[in-house]
């Protein structure tokens, strides 16, 4: 056997292993893909997604659906094959991993922020919808966010109305976190509180956490005083405020007589602020991919992601650039009268 020969043979194993090792090697990348749909005018086992009480409804035909995306989880890298599978996909993207999953950010620290998220972006779109309706619409502080195993686990509930710290009223965040901090220790917070529409005091003794820090364990955001009871029942799960516009559009719909969609399919997604104003999100080519699946035949899609948008246009479903709430509003309703009527493409640039 010559010299080459055994070099060969003894450099097989070691190539293989190295094949191996590279299959199955975590590399630093995650993905975007298309995650599911969610009709927030449909009723769910005979429970509306939104609930209205006090008020007359109008459960019409049609459907508003809001679209996600299915983000690689925290901690979960991926293989070369993974990588080479989404990358080559239509409808997958790949991102480094620390883009997706800042190393800052705890899965935690994630997790809150996409729960305090939901919750302030369902009140800003009903907000948003009662006062294109002309109803009277406060601004409030509320509990947006509980933390599990903290003081105020099981005392403080999500949406409660802060009135009150030690007597004193709440005039913003950070006054009310503040007070908190400066609190003697061991002594305790009073806060007045008001839950569905009746005040209470809840006493929390803060806790010094590991910063050094003293908290009583939630998180303040913006709310509102409704002139009667609307909430958006969602999968608490389906986090972040990308639902905004939709959520206001669905509202909208509930409490007007006739289908806003004239019984059709519309799907879309965008950020909504107390202006009315819709912003632009991550994954818009998944979440147009993910519309188009599960049937949507118009996607509202915000004005600062129409570039991204057109990459992935093949006219299923027909994408309208949106900007406003009144927008959006405007274009779902002419559509909903007439699937060929002229309305705003992303195509086009507003000055057009």
């Amino acid at each position: 056997m010559s010299q080459r020969t055994l070099a060969g043979l003894l450099a097989v194993p070691l190539v293989l292993a190295l094949l191996v090792a590279a299959l199955f090697t975590e590399l630093p990348y995650a993905t975007y893909a298309p995650g599911p749909t969610v009709d927030v005018l449909d009723q769910p086992g005979g429970s509306e997604t939104i609930q209205v009480r006090g008020v007359k409804t109008y459960r019409e035909d049609g459907q508003l659906r809001l679209t996600t995306v299915s983000v690689s989880r925290v901690d979960d890298k991926l293989s070369l094959p993974e990588l080479l599978a989404a990358w080559w996909s239509d409808d997958e993207a790949v991102y480094p991993y620390d883009y997706v999953h800042p190393e800052d950010v705890t899965a935690e620290e994630d997790r809150r922020e996409g729960a305090v998220s939901m919750v302030t972006s369902q009140d800003v779109a009903i907000a948003n919808a009662l006062r294109a309706l002309d109803y009277d619409v406060q601004s409030t502080l509320q509990v947006a966010y509980v933390v599990p195993d903290s003081p105020a686990d099981g005392e403080l509930q999500v949406r409660d109305v802060l009135l009150r710290v030690n007597g004193e009223p709440i005039t913003d965040a950070e006054m009310l976190v503040r007070s908190i901090r400066r609190t003697p220790d061991g002594e305790s917070v009073a806060l007045v509180v008001e839950r569905d529409r009746k005040r209470r005091i809840v006493t929390l003794e803060p806790r010094v956490e590991d910063d050094g820090i003293k908290r009583v364990g939630f998180t303040p955001g913006q709310g509102f005083r409704f002139p009667f009871d609307v909430a958006v029942n969602i999968d608490p799960d389906i986090g972040g405020p990308s639902a905004g516009m939709i959520f206001s559009l669905a509202i909208y719909d509930t409490l007007t007589r006739g289908s806003l969609t004239g019984g059709g399919a519309v799907a879309g997604t965008g950020t909504i602020d107390l202006d009315g104003n819709v912003g632009p999100i991550g994954g818009i080519q998944q979440k147009i991919a993910g519309a188009e699946r599960d049937g949507a035949e118009l996607f509202l899609v915000p004005a600062a992601n129409c570039v991204d948008a057109l990459g992935v246009d093949d006219g299923d479903p027909r994408l309208v650039r949106v900007a406003t709430f009144d927008d959006a509003l405007e274009a779902v309703r002419a559509w909903g009268e007439d699937h060929d009527a002229d309305l705003p493409s992303c195509e086009e640039t507003p000055d057009q």
